[in-house]
């Protein structure tokens, strides 16, 4: 079975969160494949990563959860999805469901379940078509999902405006879409380099498509004395890092950024890079604000049937 899960916008609405919340649910009940196209590696074709592979080969999000699913999943990535699917199926018989990260515009492959994600601060019917708004395709491709999920939502909302956004939704979704609501967990701050204390002062950094939420968070939490940004999936050159290593001593700082970033870092002379200043990082899952449970057992009644369907 393929479940994709995708958006209508361009990037930023929590695309590979949701893949790693679909793999936490599911590993212990299924055999579990992830395939994403692996943005911006250094590699192309088909490839499953093993203990071998570096983030250059299959891109920074695959990478950040092979390092953290490697044992209860196979982490592939490949281009040409109708071509990587048959090779999973190929090296691993076993696998039941793969989790298409980034799958709704790719037309050459039917999901058999589609995840559908609005960013609240962006939510695609108040959007139009590139290059005049953010939307990769029209509001009515919505109809192709079988639920949809409102991500970075404000962690309290109240009965009113869920309604008001659902009802808005299903204009171009269909009447009966199921539609779910989810805010950012974030979590305690982890140390890759130098001092494993909570960080005061800090200077943020990192490669997003949409990094308004990163900020908020930062400037909730921390000192933030610069926020240093760049392109979404970059990759840090030893100039960059060189660069923010001199802003982290001039303020006496500490360096912060996301999870998806600090993988780029996980090199030991790039860490040479960062003598006598700290890196901290924190990592991001998707919490359901309400009927999370009821998200849970469609996914997993979804994937029974399938099963049933074709004994």
């Amino acid at each position: 079975m393929v479940i994709a899960v995708g958006n209508l916008s361009a990037g930023g609405t929590g695309k590979s969160p949701m893949v790693e919340y679909l793999i936490r649910l599911l590993h212990s009940k299924f055999s579990i494949a992830t395939l994403s196209r692996g943005y911006k590696r250094k590699s192309r074709g088909f490839l499953i990563a093993n203990e071998y592979t570096g983030v250059d080969e299959i891109g920074d999000e695959p990478f950040q959860m092979y390092l953290k699913f490697n044992k209860v999943a196979k982490i592939a990535v490949g281009e040409e999805r109708s071509i990587a699917i048959p090779n999973i199926l190929l090296e691993h018989p076993e696998t039941q469901v793969i989790l298409m990260d980034d799958g709704f515009q790719h037309r050459t492959v039917r999901p058999d379940f589609s995840i559908l994600l609005t960013d609240y601060a962006h939510l695609f019917y108040n959007d139009h078509l590139l290059p005049w708004g953010r939307l990769r395709e029209a509001k009515v491709g919505a109809k192709r999902a079988q639920s949809i999920i409102v991500s970075k939502c404000p962690p309290t909302m109240d009965e009113a405006e869920i309604a008001e956004i659902k009802s808005k939704i299903r204009r171009h979704a269909g009447k009966n879409m199921p539609i779910y609501f989810s805010r950012v967990l974030y979590s305690k701050v982890k140390s890759l380099v130098g001092n494993i204390s909570q960080p005061t002062r800090v200077i943020a950094f990192a490669g997003l498509a949409n990094g308004e939420a990163f900020i908020e968070y930062i400037e909730s939490n921390y000192e933030l004395v610069e926020n240093v940004t760049f392109s979404d999936h970059h990759y840090y050159t030893e100039g960059d890092i060189l660069d923010l290593a001199d802003k982290a001593r001039a303020a006496n700082a500490s360096l912060i950024t996301t999870e998806k970033d600090v993988v780029k870092f996980r090199d030991k002379n790039k860490i040479k890079l960062l003598e006598g200043v700290a890196l901290h990082y924190f990592s991001i899952e998707h919490q359901f604000i309400k009927d999370g449970n009821v998200f849970d057992k469609m996914v997993e009644d979804a994937i029974s049937d399938k099963y049933t369907e074709e004994e």
